[in-house]
């Protein structure tokens, strides 16, 4: 239960959707879906941000959640699993006052560790404010997919639309050109249409996957991750070496 952030007058406390998976049962991945829907569906405001692994050191998404966002969440969850969650949140209130340091070794413990906690957090803070940054700089509207890939240093560009179409964003067509599937339409892509007059006079139509703000961040989330695919020959940095370039 330490994936919660305990609250002593420092900004409102809040659960993660890491803990609320642990609570209910259920996959970290359903239960992020299920937090960013219905924040697209404006039900909810929780916030994604990333965490580092324990144990391989590696950051990864999940969703922060104030007290009315997680029940909503596991409402839609799992509705049987909410009294769960309702008495984590009293348990974590009880607790939001820390006990008044009784000795000077507790005060300078307590001190201490009000210092660690803060410089964790304005490290993250920082770390947050340096993905933001870097997706103004890469995102430009109109993108494709694959455009936006080759400015992630080490990201095989030929294959980003193939990872994207095992994710479920993308599909072959008759013709065999990508096209935007259900679940990532005006979610995570658009289509551009453009008209093409063949040899014959017949004007043919093609569509082209254009990435929106949401799907940039997404892709950049699986970078970090190291979920797309990545050329043999990567130097391991996670730099973004086409900006100067693309900016040319």
């Amino acid at each position: 239960m330490n994936q919660v952030i305990h609250n002593f007058n420092r900004g409102p406390m809040t659960m993660s959707s890491r803990e609320v998976a642990t609570l209910t049962g259920r996959r970290h991945d359903q239960v992020l879906r299920t937090a960013r829907d219905l924040v697209a569906q404006g039900v909810t405001q929780s916030v994604e941000t990333l965490y580092v692994h324990e144990q391989n050191g590696q950051r990864y998404p999940e969703h922060r959640l104030n007290k009315r966002d997680s029940l909503v969440l596991v409402a839609r969850l799992s509705p049987e699993f909410t009294a769960r969650i309702v008495d984590r949140w009293q348990e974590l209130e009880s607790m939001q006052s820390p006990a008044v340091p009784q000795t000077l070794p507790e005060a300078l413990r307590l001190a201490a560790d009000l210092a660690e906690e803060k410089a964790q957090l304005e490290l993250e803070n920082r770390s947050q404010a340096a993905e933001i940054q870097s997706l103004r700089n890469l995102f430009v509207d109109g993108m494709t997919p694959t455009e936006f890939a080759k400015r992630l240093n080490g990201v095989n560009c030929q294959k980003i639309n193939q990872t994207l179409a095992i994710r479920g964003w993308l599909y072959r067509d008759a013709f065999d050109c990508w096209r935007v599937a259900g679940y990532a339409r005006d979610k995570y892509l658009t289509e551009r249409q453009s008209n093409i007059v063949r040899n014959s006079g017949q004007v043919m139509v093609k569509s082209t996957p254009v990435l929106l703000k949401a799907g940039a961040q997404r892709i950049h989330q699986l970078y970090l991750s190291r979920k797309l695919p990545m050329k043999v020959t990567w130097d391991g940095q996670f730099t973004h070496d086409k900006i100067q370039e693309a900016a040319a």
